[in-house]
């Protein structure tokens, strides 16, 4: 199999994305110390080790696109007007992390206006780094195998593994509720892991056949859904609009199961799916 040829976006990307992994590793090899972990809202955690990363990231995204904007989850960064910007999220799935349950990835995208341009996700516990860059493909290096990523071909419904995710304020008019439930009678079953990033990946990789969650940023969604758009699957707003960076609500699908999906969401349950699309 031929190796993709990627961008030097690509590159310096990766390069971050597997030291900040270095640095997140070192954090969760250890018993979190009081007051590591501080709360942005009720259930909202945040670690030392996102800022960690986080700063780790964005310095070396400065250091090789000063011109370029930066939009990072715990605030580094600001955009630069018609520059490209990267989205980083330097530890999604930060409950996960702060339990010390080794389900957490590291994001980073990079737009051009409403497109995005590339996507990097890595999975530090099982050294798995996804790699996305428009018209090249989506791919997944697993130690020292690489290969290409695909969609699965799963057409029923109740044959079909699907992911989502809660909102952090379960009150707001993000809840999903009536789609979880409604999922678990139809869908062969639901998980609920944590990380967006990680969830979209897994749908790209066939290992998931559908996800889905409310109220998300572009640091959680752009880099993942690259990743399912170029394995060949189908990413829109939970309304059915178009993808774009600005995608609050995402479902992405292996594209067979996308009609049925959205006409679930859109006709058979009641109340708000959020606040945008």
């Amino acid at each position: 199999m031929d190796r993709p040829r990627f961008s030097p976006y690509v590159d310096v990307a990766v390069r971050a994305v597997r030291e900040a992994a270095d640095v997140l590793r070192a954090y969760f090899a250890r018993p979190p110390k009081p007051g590591e972990v501080r709360y942005k809202g009720p259930v909202n955690p945040v670690t030392e080790a996102d800022h960690a990363s986080e700063a780790c990231i964005v310095s070396r995204l400065r250091e090789a696109f000063p011109d370029h904007g930066v939009v990072a989850e715990e605030g580094r960064g600001a955009r630069a007007d018609g520059a490209p910007c990267w989205y980083v999220d330097p530890l999604d799935g930060t409950t996960n992390f702060a339990h010390r349950l080794p389900w957490f990835g590291i994001s980073v995208a990079l737009a051009e206006g409403e497109h995005v341009r590339l996507g990097v996700v890595y999975h530090p516990a099982l050294d798995e780094l996804f790699v996305a860059e428009r018209g090249a493909g989506a791919w997944l290096l697993s130690g020292e195998q690489l290969w290409r990523l695909e969609v699965s071909r799963t057409a029923r419904l109740q044959e079909a593994l699907v992911a989502t995710g809660t909102p952090t304020d379960i009150g707001t008019t993000g809840n999903n509720l009536p789609q979880i439930v409604t999922m678990l009678k139809l869908a062969e079953d639901v998980r609920q892991m944590g990380s967006a990033a990680l969830n979209l990946c897994y749908v790209a990789a066939g290992r998931l056949d559908a996800f889905w969650e409310p109220d998300l940023n572009p640091w959680d969604v752009a880099a993942g859904a690259l990743m399912v758009l170029e394995a060949g699957g189908v990413v829109t707003g939970m309304d059915g609009s178009p993808y774009a960076v600005t995608t609050r609500s995402p479902l992405a699908t292996n594209g067979v199961l996308h009609p049925q999906i959205l006409a679930l969401f859109q006709t058979r349950l009641e109340g708000p799916f959020g606040t945008s699309a």
